[in-house]
C-alpha cells in the first residue's frame, strides 16, 4: 500500500486491518489514505480527490492543466472536481455544473476535462492573472488556442464567468516559459506598450538567440532573468555570447530582475521606445 487508496476498500479485501490502517497511515481526505511521512503530491491529491467523489468526479481547473503537462500548479492548489457531491472536505473544489462527453479524456482511468474545457474553465474561474498564468502553461503543453475554447462559451451560454473568459483566452500565450514571463507580458500591456510577441528567434546564421518577448518592428526585446541566470555559473557564461549576439543584430534587449519595481520597467522600455523613436500613449492599467 504504497500509494493513494480507499481505507474502507482495503479492510473489506482484508489487504490491512484496522489497527494497520490506524498507524501506518496517513487520511488525506475523508476514507482516502496515503503512507505515513508521505508528502503527498499533486498527482497523488488528484488521485484521492478522485477517490474521495467514489471515482464519479471529473478531474477540472489546475489539477486537470497539470495532467495534461501543464507546469507551476502548486502542490497546495486545490483539486478541483466537477461532481453533484456536497460538502467537500478541505483541499477540494466541487462544482455541480453542466460538461459534456465530447469534453472528456481518460487519464490513469480518471476522467478529466479535456484541454479545451480545461482552459474554459480556469478562463472563468479564476482572475485574470492567475487565470493567463495557467492559460499560458497550458497552451505551452498542448498547444491549445483561444479558438478550440470559445465555442464552449457559445454551448454555455449562462455558466458562471463566462463574461469574462474571453478576456483571459485572448492574452493567453504559449510562449510564455515561466509564470514571471506571464507576469511581466501583462505588466507591459496593462501600461499601454503594444502586445509583445513571445519567443523571438534572433540568429546570425550560425549562433541562435531567444528573446521572452518584443516587438520586431523596433527591435527592441524583454527578457525576465530568473536566479538561475544569476547563480548558474555555465549559464551565466553563455548569457554574455547570447547577449552580445543579439545586440550585433541591432536588438536592444532590456533585462529584468525580481528586484526591478514596475515603475522602473515602465521607465526603462519607454527609453528603449524613445531611442527608437516609436510614438507611445501609455497608459497605467488594472
Amino acid at each position: 500500500m504504497n500509494e493513494v487508496f480507499v481505507g474502507s476498500e482495503a479492510l473489506r479485501g482484508g489487504i490491512l486491518t484496522r489497527s494497520r490502517l490506524r498507524w501506518n497511515y496517513t487520511s488525506i481526505y475523508p476514507d482516502v489514505y496515503v503512507p505515513n511521512g508521505v508528502a503527498p503530491s499533486l498527482r497523488q491529491q488528484t488521485v484521492g480527490a478522485w477517490l474521495w467523489s467514489r471515482r464519479r468526479g471529473i478531474v477540472a481547473g489546475r489539477a486537470a492543466a497539470a495532467l495534461h503537462g501543464a507546469l507551476w500548479v502548486h502542490p497546495g492548489t486545490p483539486i478541483e472536481l466537477i461532481t453533484s457531491a456536497t460538502r467537500p472536505p478541505r483541499g477540494i473544489l466541487a462544482r455541480d455544473e453542466l460538461i459534456s462527453d465530447d469534453e472528456l479524456v481518460l487519464i490513469d482511468g480518471m476522467a478529466v476535462t479535456n484541454p479545451a474545457r480545461t482552459a474554459f474553465d480556469l478562463a472563468r474561474h479564476l482572475h485574470r492573472d492567475l487565470a493567463v498564468r495557467h492559460l499560458d502553461a497550458l497552451a505551452r503543453a498542448t498547444g491549445i488556442e483561444a479558438a478550440d475554447v470559445l465555442t464552449l462559451g457559445d454551448r454555455y451560454r449562462r455558466a458562471r464567468g463566462r463574461d469574462r473568459c474571453a478576456v483571459a483566452l485572448d492574452l493567453m500565450d504559449g510562449g510564455a516559459q515561466s509564470p514571471k514571463e506571464t507576469w511581466l507580458r501583462l505588466l507591459v500591456i496593462d501600461e499601454g506598450f503594444p502586445r509583445p510577441r513571445t519567443q523571438i528567434h534572433v540568429t546570425d546564421g550560425v549562433n541562435n538567440a531567444f528573446l521572452d518577448m518584443g516587438w520586431n518592428e523596433t527591435k527592441i526585446g524583454l527578457d525576465y532573468d530568473g536566479e538561475l541566470h544569476q547563480t548558474d555559473r555555465p549559464r551565466f557564461v553563455h548569457d554574455i555570447g547570447r547577449n552580445e549576439l543579439v545586440r550585433s543584430r541591432g536588438w536592444l534587449d532590456v533585462h529584468v530582475v525580481a528586484e526591478h519595481r514596475r515603475a522602473f520597467i515602465v521607465h526603462r522600455l519607454e527609453e528603449a521606445f524613445t531611442q527608437r523613436q516609436y510614438p507611445l500613449c501609455l497608459h497605467s492599467g488594472s
